[in-house]
């Protein structure tokens, strides 16, 4: 149970890194060009950022076992992104009223792609 809990965490952490990566274009794009705006986006940054945090319950279950064993910095990643996703979200008022709210979230899902990312190396070492 847990290897097959551990290997769904593998694959969804990439499923999380492309979906916030492919997200954090798209809102950069509709930032750039507001005829682009539109519901579309939002959908494709809130599917990502579930991912995300389906992707650090994840790994918090699978560390949950005592037999598994996970480098520190992986999980420091992963408390990270769970806390980013959650300010974030509290931070979002502040950038609706000066029209950058697609900015705002395109540089926090490329930030969070990254993060994914580290944390990814940090196992795959």
């Amino acid at each position: 149970m847990t290897q097959t809990l551990i290997d769904v965490h593998s694959v969804w952490g990439w499923v999380a890194i492309v979906l916030n990566g492919i997200a954090g274009v798209s809102a950069l794009v509709a930032w750039k060009k507001p005829e682009l705006r539109g519901r579309w986006v939002w959908v494709l940054v809130i599917i990502a950022q579930v991912a995300l945090l389906i992707q650090v319950v994840l790994g918090v279950a699978a560390v949950s076992d005592d037999g598994v064993t996970v480098p520190r910095f992986h999980m420091f990643y992963g408390f990270v992104a769970f806390i980013t996703v959650g300010l974030a979200y509290g931070y979002r008022s502040l950038m609706s009223e000066r029209d950058q709210l697609e900015l705002f979230y395109g540089v926090l899902c490329l930030f969070l792609m990254g993060v994914g990312i580290r944390a990814w190396l940090q196992v795959a070492a």
